[in-house]
């Protein structure tokens, strides 16, 4: 047996072995949670985490009838937001409860079935869209608890609706018309948010609407499943969206945009970043880009 030097330190702990998947539906219901998805003391969640953010409530009804007084109180108000939160939810946007509600239908039916059913649209090695569990494969700690599901969506194509059925099959065609039809009225909502912040900073309306016309986006459900032990991890840790504001929606009638380039992404928008909890929750993010590999940041 090898013996360590008088005065030699004791080795670190090595670190966890690397999982291979992330079954939600078998971890979910674990006393104790897999060591990968522990987060260090000094980034969990702080005792008022649960608290939530005042977000500014931004009305586009002004901005969306026109009148040029209305639009410009709407363009100040999202200036004077993202001034001073790099947050704001919007509000009369157009986009129905219906369709919301469908989104939100579809999204929980493929995160519910099982994980070898889910594997049928795993995300492959360099690529940014399809299935992922966590972060298994890539990292051995620190792992969010989520999972993930991302798409391509380009404007007057029907690229989504022909994602679900070539990746998942016949069964997920209706589920692949509702998000080919909630990508085009995000993809709309996008664009008119541009030319809000066009008129917010002087440079026009016109000027980032052109810019991200014709764009080719990554269209992106998170499930955070159930957790048996949420204080001790995190639904999403700090991460980076590089370029143009991300659209944001969970179980609600608004819509969340982030302008700020390092957020934390949580349905409740907490003080501190978000942990995961005891029931599950599911949000959407649209990535809107001129280019799309400029928003492959940290996935």
């Amino acid at each position: 047996m090898a013996r360590r030097r008088p005065n030699s330190k004791p080795e670190d702990n090595p670190p966890p072995p690397q999982l291979t998947a992330f079954d939600a539906a078998m971890l979910n219901r674990q006393e104790e949670i897999p060591p990968q998805f522990v987060w260090p003391e000094e980034e969990k969640p702080m005792p008022d985490s649960h608290e939530e953010l005042r977000l500014p409530l931004i009305d586009l009804s002004g901005f969306m009838s026109g009148r040029t007084e209305a639009a410009a109180q709407v363009a100040r108000e999202v200036g004077e937001a993202c001034t001073e939160y790099g947050f704001f939810q919007v509000v009369n946007h157009g986009i129905s409860e219906q369709l919301l509600a469908k989104a939100q239908r579809c999204g929980e039916a493929f995160f519910l079935k099982p994980l070898c059913e889910k594997q049928m649209a795993q995300r492959k090695p360099g690529e940014s869209c399809g299935y992922a569990s966590s972060f298994t494969g890539r990292f051995s700690s620190k792992l969010p608890w989520k999972e993930t599901l991302s798409f391509r969506f380009s404007p007057s194509t029907s690229v989504v609706h022909d994602y679900f059925v070539g990746s998942l099959g016949e069964e997920f065609r209706e589920v692949g018309v509702v998000y080919q039809e909630y990508c085009d009225a995000m993809n709309k909502l996008s664009l008119e948010i541009m030319e809000v912040l066009g008129i917010s900073l002087g440079i026009g309306r016109a000027h980032f609407k052109d810019f991200f016309h014709g764009n080719d986006s990554i269209m992106r459900l998170n499930y955070y499943p159930p957790c048996q032990k949420p204080e001790l991890t995190l639904g999403t840790g700090p991460h980076c969206d590089p370029t143009s504001p991300s659209p944001s929606s969970t179980k609600m009638t608004s819509a969340v945009f982030r302008s700020s380039p390092r957020v934390g992404g949580a349905p409740s928008l907490p003080k501190q970043m978000p942990s995961s909890s005891t029931s599950e929750t599911l949000s959407w993010h649209c990535l809107m880009g001129g280019i799309r590999a400029a928003f492959i940041g940290q996935w």
